[in-house]
């Protein structure tokens, strides 16, 4: 694939992130932190349109498990939206979730997958989910707009119930490939 190839999502569904955001909300999800994600920036534009969720841009990922740890604390829900490279920079933070039996839910952008065109973005691509799953989080993948819903409303269900780290995967071929040029 050439560096100048337009971005090309394969599914012909482009709501998936208001399915994200209405599950959010059945969800009763009221804080969600960020680091800036062009592949999250529709899910982002909608929290922070809505009065009842309070957003976060951060910094660090670090930053969003401490965060939704205050949260929690504080009788709130939260989701950290991410980008693949993220789960990197969370690993260490990650073992507050487990030790502290706190929620967990993660909705991570992958790179270094399908149709990518940056070496590198693949070594985090293709580790994001060995690395989560050795800090004791449960991964689901998405690569279809159809699964988005349902894929995150068990995630949900299995964070907010279970007290659990939960992450999902949302798939290049589901937001499509970046370039040079996005």
């Amino acid at each position: 694939m050439s560096a100048s190839a337009p971005a090309t999502p394969t599914s012909s569904r482009s709501d998936w992130p208001d399915d994200i955001y209405r599950t959010l909300k059945a969800h009763d999800v009221r804080q969600v932190c960020h680091v800036p994600d062009a592949g999250h920036a529709r899910l982002i534009d909608l929290c922070n349109a809505d009065a009842g969720m309070r957003t976060t841009t951060l910094t660090t990922e670090e930053e969003g498990v401490a965060l939704l740890l205050g949260a929690w604390l504080g009788g709130e829900r939260g989701a950290l939206l991410m980008q693949c490279s993220g789960a990197g920079n969370i690993v260490n933070m990650l073992g507050l979730s487990r030790t502290c039996r706190f929620p967990m839910l993660m909705l991570v952008t992958m790179r270094g997958e399908w149709g990518e065109f940056n070496p590198w973005q693949i070594p985090m691509g293709q580790a994001t989910r060995p690395v989560l799953e050795a800090m004791g989080t449960t991964v689901h993948d998405v690569t279809e707009a159809q699964a988005v819903g349902p894929t995150v409303d068990a995630a949900a269900g299995l964070a907010f119930s279970g007290l659990h780290p939960v992450a999902v995967t949302l798939s290049q071929q589901l937001i499509g490939t970046k370039t040079f040029e996005d």
